[in-house]
């Protein structure tokens, strides 16, 4: 509870009078380190005046930062255990924080523009509208300017400080949830306000010291906070340039958790409840106040998503691109971003079916553990599955999605890769992606000429519904002939998942493989990197060379294996007793088998394996015991003259 005086403060007027809050070392601290102070507060070489300019609507993160940021007195923002989770140290290297500096954004921004320069205006301001709020609206709101630009951005404190803390704190709670493609609903009349999601609000430091009024604002936690930006619905053009009255979708994050089982009509998982993890300790959310007492929840501020190649590329370039955040902070945000993706994303599951015959059978169930589409976003953004099978020399036998040095995908076709439900040739790759599509139906990458979706065979999130009001921008499209897609077992729609079938050709090996399934994710692929490369400009030129020497890998979002599967070429029928190996009984009770060779024949080793072809149990003897559990077992022997294989079952 936060006792009766620091709670009456703060529904009282701020009195123009001295405020002693601070101790004079702090203020010193304050000056050294550029923190804004109240405007009253004298320090120790006299007052320090540092006037609250009321003209602009969003102040800097740093501003929020003196207080929210790293305390050296080790006093607020610190864990039970001594983790410092200071909110602005951890925004400052995300990619929200830095959007507006974001490279591939602004070379993508002027790609479309040397695409279609008669569109250059609207262009910057829709893309500015997200990227660089603060500047955008700050020029809208307040400077009344019909566009903010690229020039105008890169000369502008505010626009550079990308989605800041006041984007996020000062939204209003009306329309929440009902805006798109850049609009954010600010209360002019009261836009120096900020929400925060604690009922009892101590108000003067920040009243005082940055000129903004906490207050309790429940819509914090609510996802309808991130529509605004999380859907983009763009206008289309045709390939001279000429608009075509059609939209297209190009992307809609918050639709798809309105279609999922995560929404606020069902487990009201939100946005926030991912990308903020809430903590379990009580966190004294303000540095240099120690009379503060704890709050819970505190919501860690990481922002984790998906980009790890571009917050790799912004590490290793911060000087270049002006950012402030330090390479040891990007390192904590890029191990967040891990943790999301191999941790929260999907989970696989890799089956064995018919291992003996013409043809090896899997399957390789994903299922998405998103409250979206996955990959969502910006739709140069997607995952593919690699399948593995190799021998114990590791010999290939077979490999579906290989990839290049570089990234690309050879076995791609040329427009797209078609969904598949079964892959039987090493060529065909399952590439989970929404594909736009211009006009003429081939693939683009210049969003302007997004008229309709070729593909979108994306995981859904679980709970996701043909029927929600809201699939019509979260549509699935190419993905009609799969009957296991978004589907149980038992064929009840919702599963988030994908049952995907391999069919693998044996040419006669008979022995033990390994089965390795992969999936993979990428941010920057070379398909789409590569159309925008072909034009120049200041901003394409320059993230050229930035991207040729960046570690672009993809990323493994999640693995599983089987060892030692035994397969053989032949049917499931036994060899005839006149061959040089035979097997009795083949149905046994107590699980005693005798193996029999011929005298021509030398025994090296028997090999079990169950019905899953995992291998249970070897020796060297011709008597053979089963594993105690009932059921049909392959019995491999091994001999001077080949190998040899029987099925038995132990009833």
């Amino acid at each position: 509870m936060v006792p009766g005086f620091i709670g009456a403060l703060a529904f009282f007027p701020v009195l123009n009078k001295k405020t002693l809050f601070h101790t004079e070392a702090e203020l010193v601290y304050f000056l050294q380190h550029g923190v804004r102070t109240p405007n009253n507060l004298e320090g120790p070489g006299g007052p320090l005046q540092l006037p609250i300019d009321s003209n602009i609507l969003f102040p800097t993160g740093k501003v929020c930062g003196g207080c929210h940021g790293y305390d050296p007195a080790q006093h607020a923002l610190i864990t039970t255990s001594g983790v410092d989770v200071n909110i602005y140290d951890d925004w400052r290297s995300t990619m929200m924080a830095n959007s507006a500096k974001d490279p591939f954004w602004r070379a993508k921004v002027t790609h479309e523009i040397l695409v279609n320069p008669a569109h250059a205006l609207e262009l910057q301001d829709k893309c500015t509208s997200c990227h660089a709020p603060a500047g955008h609206y700050q020029a809208k709101l307040h400077d009344h300017q019909p566009y903010y630009t690229l020039a105008d951005l890169y000369t502008d404190t505010l626009g550079l400080d990308g989605v800041t803390c006041q984007i996020c704190h000062a939204q209003s709670p009306d329309k929440l949830g009902s805006l798109f493609s850049g609009e954010l609903n600010f209360d002019t009349n009261n836009i120096r306000v900020s929400y925060g999601p604690y009922p009892l609000v101590f108000a003067p430091p920040m009243h005082e010291f940055v000129g903004i009024t906490p207050k309790f604002g429940e819509h914090t936690s609510d996802a309808g906070l991130c529509a605004g930006c999380h859907t983009l619905i763009t206008k289309t053009v045709d390939l001279q340039g000429n608009y075509t009255g059609n939209t297209f979708v190009e992307q809609a994050t918050y639709h798809e958790w309105l279609n999922s089982r995560y929404d606020q009509e069902h487990d009201n998982v939100t946005c926030q409840g991912c990308h903020m993890p809430k903590l379990a300790d009580e966190i004294i959310i303000s540095a240099n106040y120690q009379f503060l007492t704890p709050k819970f929840p505190f919501f860690l501020h990481e922002m984790a998503g998906a980009n790890v190649t571009m917050l790799q590329l912004m590490r290793d370039h911060r000087t270049q691109l002006g950012i402030n955040a330090q390479p040891a902070q990007f390192d904590s945000t890029i191990a967040a971003t891990l943790r999301m993706l191999q941790h929260k994303t999907l989970d696989l599951n890799l089956r064995t079916g018919v291992l003996n015959g013409d043809s090896l059978h899997f399957d390789l169930l994903l299922t998405n553990k998103a409250g979206h589409k996955f990959p969502s976003g910006y739709p140069s953004r997607r995952a593919w599955v690699e399948l593995v099978v190799s021998d114990p020399s590791g010999t290939v036998i077979f490999h579906s999605g290989r990839m290049n040095p570089d990234g690309s995908l050879p076995d791609e076709d040329a427009n797209f890769e078609p969904h598949y439900n079964l892959i039987n040739r090493a060529d065909q790759v399952q590439i989970y992606e929404l594909v736009p599509g211009d006009v003429n139906g081939t693939f683009s990458s210049v969003l302007e000429r997004g008229h309709n979706a070729l593909k979108d065979n994306r995981l859904v999130p679980q709970g996701f519904s043909l029927a929600d009001p809201v699939y019509d921008t979260t549509q699935v499209i190419g993905v009609t002939n799969d009957e296991n897609f978004n589907r149980t077992a038992a064929g009840v729609e919702g599963s988030g998942s994908d049952l995907l079938h391999f069919s693998i050709p044996n040419l006669g090996y008979t022995g033990l493989l390994q089965v390795t399934a992969r999936v993979w994710y990428q941010s920057l692929p070379t398909k789409w990197m590569a159309p925008m490369f072909a034009y120049s400009s200041p901003e394409i030129d320059s993230f050229r060379v930035m991207f040729n020497n960046a570690d672009n890998a993809p990323v493994l979002v999640a693995e599983e294996k089987i060892d030692s599967i035994f397969v053989t070429s032949v049917s499931s029928k036994n060899l005839r007793l006149d061959n040089p190996v035979s097997i009795t009984p083949t149905l046994t009770t107590d699980g005693r088998i005798q193996v029999h060779v011929s005298a021509q024949v030398k025994l090296v080793q028997v090999q079990i394996f169950d019905s899953n072809g995992r291998l249970c149990g070897q020796q060297r003897s011709a008597e053979v015991i089963l594993p105690d559990q009932r059921g049909v077992y392959f019995v491999l022997i091994v001999t001077d003259r080949g190998r040899f294989s029987h099925k038995v079952v132990r009833n």
